[in-house]
């Protein structure tokens, strides 16, 4: 069953472009099973990232990885405060689509 996985990051003033350009630069190959990975801009230095999955074993087996990319942004990001740290994320199956 596809999977979906949200985070929600501020980035630091400044830092928006080395951001992106990281994100840019990230290597999707180390990631089996995703599908696809949105970048959307949400507010003044506020972004989510949306990636869907073949499935929830794929994006659970991709998580060091991911951990690996934030741990290079890491730096430019802002704490997210209320015990949150530098991102806000959600994962799940998708139970509707259309």
């Amino acid at each position: 069953m596809t999977a979906m996985n949200v985070v929600r990051m501020k980035v630091k003033p400044g830092q928006e472009k080395a951001y992106l350009d990281a994100q840019n630069d990230s290597d999707r190959s180390q990631y089996q099973g995703m599908r696809s990975v949105r970048v959307v801009k949400t507010g003044e230095r506020e972004y989510i990232i949306v990636g869907e999955w073949d499935s929830m074993d794929a994006l659970v087996a991709a998580r060091p990885a991911m951990i690996a990319t934030l741990d290079r942004i890491r730096g430019m990001l802002e704490d997210m405060g209320g015990d949150l740290g530098v991102t806000d994320p959600r994962s799940g199956e998708v139970v509707l689509s259309f």
